[in-house]
């Protein structure tokens, strides 16, 4: 890494679009360090396995949100610009909230994405996986995030939450805006229509609720104690975002690293059963989250040799962390006989992604049934064309085009 490199590393799209060799130079020479962050905020980036696994759970470091945004405003480098272009209504969810708040809402929801309940789901979404094959047969190219990897999770999390069929596309446009890289002026309107929307789709489900998971949230109470309007609110964005986010990126993330390696595809198809594991190597690998959601230390915080000093915006590299060689031999090759428990694709501690459970499943039905029905799939573009997100949170492809046979 140059002098320059080592003054200033901003995440902007170069970074993106190389992040997993830049992270490697990172990680071995400055695993604890500042960085810029899109809109000019300094913060501290993490790449280390081990040290990202402890912060993850070390509760200096908070995330709640209305205390985030208070620094973040304090920080603020253009005169005049304001915090306020996302929606406040949005950002209440409990992935924004430390205890006691965190583990009330935590608790909510728990029960919907345990493995039993999830499991439950398997024929619907292996029907509905089937319906986007059947779609995609009479077609000799397509790009398979629009055709398949987008309308598989996004089916299933709005039919989980009840979210009519024709606001489907409309997420998929407002979730792009706010996790991508977007200025303050197309944030606020993707964020103002999002909440204007659910709280309409909230007061729906209160006149005339529906066997679905919002209508239980929005009549559901623990010991007396029910959500507010603004915690529903963003609780359902929560749900819906993260519902589909990660797994759209799961499948085409995965995919693209098999069509890249064809041993390791012809390892696959030879031995269906390795396809669990091969999920989790494809969760490692090419981490469908790249940084974790933002938290912010509460008092000095040592790391390796480098302390972060109390109010400093943290940054967590899954993406980094789970290809440390520390942890992983040989972590840039894709392995699908590879043990990759341990992973921090879905965190780790109290914020542990709670549809990991319905991520998972969702990806093996559909990199399995993908494979199964089209043997001779490959990709329509050559690997170094492909562009990734320009997002600090998601790590995903801006489209995968394949050849189907």
């Amino acid at each position: 890494m140059d002098q320059a490199a080592r003054e200033s590393i901003r995440l902007d799209s170069d970074f993106f679009q190389n992040a997993p060799e830049l992270s490697r130079v990172l990680r071995t020479e400055q695993p604890v360090r500042q960085v810029v962050m899109p809109r000019g905020m300094s913060a501290w980036l993490v790449t280390r396995y081990a040290d990202a696994k402890t912060l993850l759970a070390d509760q200096r470091l908070s995330k709640d949100s209305e205390r985030a945004r208070a620094l973040f405003q304090r920080r603020l480098t253009t005169p005049g610009e304001t915090s306020r272009p996302f929606e406040r209504s949005l950002a209440a969810h409990m992935l924004n909230m430390d205890p006691p708040d965190h583990t009330r809402l935590r608790k909510l929801v728990n029960k919907a994405f345990t493995a039993p309940t999830v499991a439950r789901l398997r024929p619907r979404i292996e029907e509905i996986t089937e319906n986007l094959l059947d779609d995609m047969a009479g077609s000799t190219e397509v790009d398979l995030l629009s055709a398949f990897a987008f309308p598989l999770p996004i089916t299933v999390i709005c039919e989980l939450l009840g979210v009519p069929d024709d606001a489907r596309e409309d997420f998929r446009t407002w979730s792009s805006t706010l996790l991508d890289t977007a200025t303050p002026e197309q944030i606020e309107f993707a964020s103002g229509k999002m909440a204007r929307y659910l709280g309409e789709l909230i007061a729906r489900k209160r006149a005339e609720p529906t066997d679905d998971l919002l209508s239980a949230l929005v009549h559901a109470t623990d010991e007396g104690d029910a959500l507010s309007e603004q915690e529903l609110v963003s609780m359902a964005f929560l749900l819906l975002v993260a519902g589909h986010e990660t797994t759209v990126n799961l499948i085409g993330n995965g995919v693209l690293a098999l069509l890249r390696e064809p041993g390791q595809l012809a390892a696959l198809r030879a031995d269906p059963a390795l396809l669990p594991g091969a999920v989790e190597e494809f969760l490692r690998l090419e981490s469908p989250i790249h940084m974790a959601t933002l938290r912010f230390t509460t008092e000095p915080v040592r790391v390796g040799q480098a302390e972060i000093p109390a109010e400093e915006f943290v940054l967590i590299s899954l993406l980094a962390a789970n290809r440390d060689d520390e942890r992983y031999p040989d972590p840039d090759r894709l392995d699908v006989t590879r043990q990759a428990g341990g992973h921090l694709a879905f965190g780790h501690g109290i914020h542990f992604c709670v549809g990991a459970p319905l991520a998972r499943l969702e990806a093996r039905i559909a990199i399995g049934r993908l494979l199964e029905r089209f043997p001779e799939l490959r990709l329509a573009a050559e690997p170094e064309t492909l562009r990734w997100r320009d997002s600090s949170l998601i790590h995903g492809l801006q489209t995968l085009p394949v050849r189907l046979g």
